[in-house]
C-alpha cells in the first residue's frame, strides 16, 4: 500500500553538516522518524548555526534560516497531496497555522506541553495572552492530538507518549546503595525547578547525591554532592544512568507529560515530584508527591528508602506505553 504525504512542522532548530541533520530535542527526532514508516515524511525546521545531540535519520528535511523560507518551504509542499503536523504552538507554527487554513489544507495540532506555563516561567505572565490569541486560533481548525487531557477543552484525541521500547525493560539492575542518590534528566531552566531543587537538596538533614543528565551553560554548581553527566544521546547510557540512582527527581513547574517518569518507572526507579505538576501521577505506582520545601522533601525521601523494596514490587504492576505504541496512535489519527 502506498503511504500517504505528511508535512511536519515546528520551532526545533536543525543543523545539517552537508550530509546528516541533527537536533537537540529528542521528541523531535523520535516522532518525524517513526512517523515515517507510516508516512512519507517532509519535516520543515529552523536553521540552526550548532550542530545538535541528537542524529535525524530522516532524509526530506527543509531548514529554514529565517521566517520567509518557513513559507515557502510550505507553499512549496502544497504540489504534494499532503497533511500537516504542527508540533506545539508558537509564533512559527502560527504563521504556518494561518496559511494552511488559508488553502484549506488538513491540519492535525499536536499539544505536548503546556504553553500557557511555558510563556509564563519564560518571558513573563504579562505576555501570555499573546499565546492565548495563537492556541484560540489554532485550535479553531485543527484536528487537536494531546498526550494530557488538561492541555485542552476541546474535544481531542488522547495519545500515551513514550520513548520506551525494549531494553527498558531488560536486565534490570538491584539497588546495593540506600543512601538517596538522585537522578534529574533534562534541561537547567527555570520552569524545570532544577535550581529550586538543588537549594532545597542543600537543606535537608540527610546525606544525598544528585547526578545531572542533561546540557547546560554554566556547570559550576558541581561540587562533591552535584555531579553533571552531560546531555546523554544513547538510550543504553541513559539507561545506566537511572540505574546507578535510586531516586528521579522531576522537579517542573510544568509538565505535559514527562517522558523521564516512564523512564524511571520502566528501571524500577521512584520518581518525586512536587505539587503543581501532581496530574503527571496518573495513579501510576512508585510516584510520589512532595510539597516544594525541604521539610516535606526529606520526609518523602525518607518513606521511599525505608519501604524501597515494596515499592519496586508496586512498580511491577505499571502498564507503561512504548514508543511503538505511541506512533501508532498518531499515525491511526492521522489515518481516519
Amino acid at each position: 500500500m502506498n503511504k500517504k504525504n505528511l508535512v511536519i512542522l515546528n520551532n526545533e532548530k536543525v543543523y545539517n553538516d552537508g550530509q546528516n541533520f541533527f537536533c537537540d530535542n529528542l521528541d523531535l527526532k523520535v516522532v518525524p522518524e517513526g512517523l515515517n514508516n507510516f508516512f512519507n515524511v517532509k519535516f520543515i525546521a529552523r536553521k540552526s548555526k550548532k550542530k545538535g545531540n541528537q542524529k535525524i535519520k530522516l532524509s526530506n528535511i527543509d531548514i529554514a534560516p529565517n521566517i520567509f523560507s518557513f513559507i515557502f518551504f510550505i507553499l512549496k509542499s502544497f504540489k504534494n497531496n499532503s497533511k500537516y503536523l504542527i508540533i506545539s504552538i508558537t509564533p512559527y507554527t502560527f504563521i504556518a497555522y494561518l496559511i494552511l487554513l488559508i488553502f484549506k489544507k488538513k491540519i492535525y495540532l499536536y499539544l505536548w506541553s503546556d504553553g500557557y506555563e511555558e510563556w509564563k516561567y519564560l518571558i513573563g505572565k504579562w505576555y501570555v495572552w499573546i499565546y492565548h490569541v495563537m492556541y484560540t486560533v489554532c485550535i479553531s481548525k485543527s484536528e487537536i492530538i494531546v498526550c494530557n487531557k488538561r492541555l485542552t477543552k476541546k474535544k481531542s484525541h488522547l495519545i500515551s507518549i513514550s520513548r520506551l521500547d525494549e531494553p527498558w525493560f531488560q536486565n534490570h539492575k538491584e539497588v546495593s546503595n540506600f543512601v538517596p542518590s538522585f537522578l534529574y534528566v533534562g534541561r537547567m531552566s527555570k520552569e524545570k525547578g532544577i535550581f529550586d531543587f538543588i537549594d532545597m537538596l542543600k537543606k535537608i538533614k540527610i546525606n544525598a547525591k544528585l547526578e545531572i543528565a542533561g546540557y547546560s551553560d554554566d556547570s559550576n554548581c558541581e561540587n562533591s554532592i552535584i555531579k553533571f553527566l552531560g546531555y546523554i544521546t544513547n538510550p543504553i547510557n541513559l539507561i545506566e544512568a537511572y540505574d546507578k540512582c535510586n531516586i528521579t527527581i522531576l522537579p517542573s513547574y510544568t509538565e505535559g507529560y514527562p517522558y523521564v517518569v516512564d523512564e524511571s518507572l520502566a528501571r524500577k526507579r521512584p520518581v518525586i515530584i512536587f505539587d503543581e505538576i501532581s496530574y503527571v501521577a496518573e495513579g501510576k505506582k512508585g510516584v510520589f508527591v512532595s510539597k516544594r520545601n525541604h521539610e516535606s522533601l526529606e520526609k518523602t525521601v525518607k518513606n521511599i528508602l525505608k519501604n524501597y523494596k515494596n515499592i519496586q514490587v508496586e512498580m511491577s504492576k505499571n502498564l507503561l506505553p512504548t514508543k511503538k505504541s505511541m506512533l501508532k496512535q498518531i499515525s491511526d489519527i492521522i489515518n481516519i
